[in-house]
C-alpha cells in the first residue's frame, strides 16, 4: 500500500501522492504540487524526473539489467531477429510466425521510395554530415506521404522501418561517386541493408552471413533504452500530436550530439588521434587518469549503467567473433583492444567503474564491417527507429498531454523601456 509524502515548505504541510512501477520502482506524483503549494521543482536534465509511465523498456543502472517488454537483453539478443525485437517492442508481445511473415512482408511492400524524396538526397553535398540528410528526408516523408496529416499510422510505422535504412545508404554511395541500389525482397533485413551499402550496381554481392548476423545483433542492442535524450524528445514532440515522420525526424537530430548517438564515432575518431600519434597506449591511458591534462576516454562508463553495461557484455562478444572471422588486421583496432585490457585490469578504471560500454564495441564492430565513421550514428538510428516508434504510439495512445516543462526564472527584473535615442 502506497504511503504519501509530505513536505513542509513556508510553513505549510502538503501531503503528495507516490507511486510504484512494476518492478518497484519508487516516485512521488508532483502533478499538483504547483497548484497546491506555489512551488515546482528544478531537477537541470531530469535526472530524477519520471515524464511518464510506460510499459516498453525497464533499465535498472545499478544491477546492469535491460529489458524489452520483460524480455532480457541477453535473450533478445542471442534467440531474436530485429525485425521479432521491432514487432516486440511496437505491439508489446513477441509475434507468432504468421505475424511475423505477415509483418516483414508488409515491410517490403513499403521498400520503394518516392523518386521525389530521392532528389531531395540528390540536393545534399556529399561533404555533408550523413545524419543532416538522414533527419530532412525523415521530416520530408510528411509532404510526400502524409499531406493532409491524417495517414493510418500503422502505414507511417511500415514504411519507416522500410525506408530509413535504404535512405541511409544513399549518402554512402553519393560519397564514393556509385549509384544508388534498390531493396531486394529476397533477402532477410539485415542482409538487405548489406547490399543496399556495399553492392556495386551491375555486380552480384554476397552477404557474408557472419556480418549479418552481427549488424542484427547491433540493432537489437541499440532498439530502446527508456526516456533517453533522443526518446525523450520523440515523446516531446508527438505530444504536440505532431506526425511520426515528424516525431521520429526531432528523435534523429537529438541522437546526431556527440554526448548522445555520437559517442560511437567519436571513440573511433579518439583512436585514430592516438594511432596518428604513434600509437602509445599507455601514454593515453596516463593522460585519462590525469584530471588535468584534458583528456578523456571515449566509449568507457555510463551516465545510467553504475557496473558494465549488459549491452556491452553482449557485443563484446560479437566483436571478438567478428574481427576473428573475418581476419581484420587493423591497428586501429588493435589500439582498442589495448585499452579495452587496460580499462578492464587496472584498478584505477575498475574502482570507478569505467568499463568499456556498447559505444566503444559498436565502434570497433562498425569499423569492421566497413562502415564508414561518420555514419555510425545513423546505425544508431536504424536501430533505435523500432523504440522510438512504440513510444511514440504510447504517447499517443495514453493520451498524455502536451509537454511543458516550467523554469526558474533568473533574468532582470521589471524595467521601463528606453527610447532608442536616449540608450
Amino acid at each position: 500500500m502506497s504511503q504519501n509524502a509530505i513536505i513542509n515548505v513556508d510553513g505549510k504541510t502538503f501531503e503528495l501522492p507516490t507511486l510504484s512501477g512494476s518492478e518497484n520502482e519508487k516516485a512521488i506524483d508532483i502533478a499538483k504540487l504547483r497548484d497546491l503549494s506555489g512551488y515546482v521543482t528544478y531537477d537541470p536534465g531530469f535526472k530524477n524526473t519520471g515524464a511518464t509511465k510506460s510499459a516498453i523498456t525497464f533499465l535498472d543502472g545499478e544491477e546492469g539489467i535491460l529489458r524489452y517488454r520483460g524480455y532480457s537483453i541477453e535473450e533478445l539478443a542471442d534467440k531474436a531477429t530485429f525485425l521479432e525485437v521491432a514487432y516486440l517492442l511496437i505491439n508489446g508481445e513477441l509475434p507468432t510466425q504468421i505475424q511475423l511473415d505477415s509483418f516483414a512482408n508488409a515491410i517490403k511492400a513499403e521498400a520503394v521510395v518516392n523518386d521525389s524524396i530521392v532528389k531531395v538526397s540528390n540536393a545534399f553535398p556529399k561533404e555533408g554530415h550523413p545524419m543532416c540528410e538522414i533527419a530532412a528526408l525523415v521530416g520530408s516523408m510528411s509532404a510526400f506521404y502524409d499531406v493532409d496529416g491524417n495517414e493510418d499510422p500503422e502505414k507511417s510505422i511500415l514504411r519507416l522501418i522500410a525506408q530509413l535504412p535504404i535512405m541511409a545508404t544513399w549518402w554512402y554511395k553519393k560519397s564514393i561517386g556509385e549509384g544508388i541500389n534498390q531493396a531486394d525482397t529476397s533477402l532477410d533485413y539485415c542482409s538487405d541493408f548489406l547490399q543496399l551499402m556495399f553492392k556495386t550496381p551491375g555486380s552480384s554481392y554476397q552477404v557474408d552471413p557472419i556480418v549479418s548476423k552481427a549488424l542484427n545483433k547491433l540493432l537489437i542492442l541499440h532498439a530502446d533504452h527508456e526516456q533517453n535524450c533522443s526518446t525523450s524528445t520523440v515523446r516531446l514532440v508527438g505530444s504536440s500530436h505532431a506526425s511520426l515522420y515528424a516525431s521520429i525526424s526531432a528523435g534523429i537530430n537529438a541522437l546526431w550530439g556527440p554526448l548522445h548517438g555520437g559517442a560511437n564515432q567519436e571513440v573511433i575518431e579518439m583512436l585514430e588521434a592516438i594511432k596518428a600519434d604513434g600509437g602509445d597506449t599507455e601514454k593515453y591511458i596516463a593522460m585519462a587518469k590525469d584530471k588535468n591534462s584534458g583528456f578523456r576516454l571515449m566509449g568507457f562508463g555510463h551516465r545510467v549503467y553504475k557496473n558494465f553495461d549488459p549491452r556491452a557484455k553482449i557485443i563484446k562478444k560479437a566483436a571478438d567473433d567478428v574481427l576473428s572471422a573475418l581476419g581484420v588486421n587493423d591497428p586501429v583496432l588493435g589500439i582498442a583492444s589495448h585499452l579495452e585490457q587496460a580499462a578492464l585490469n587496472d584498478e584505477y578504471f575498475v574502482a570507478r567503474k569505467l568499463y568499456p560500454n556498447v559505444d566503444f564495441y559498436s565502434g570497433i564492430i562498425y569499423r569492421a564491417l566497413g562502415i564508414p565513421t561518420n555514419m555510425f550514428t545513423v546505425m544508431f538510428a536504424i536501430g533505435r527507429l523500432p523504440g522510438w516508434i512504440a513510444q511514440w504510439k504510447e504517447m499517443r495512445a495514453n493520451k498524455e498531454p502536451i509537454g511543458r516543462p516550467r523554469q526558474i526564472y533568473t533574468g532582470a527584473t521589471e524595467r521601463a523601456f528606453v527610447e532608442i535615442a536616449n540608450r
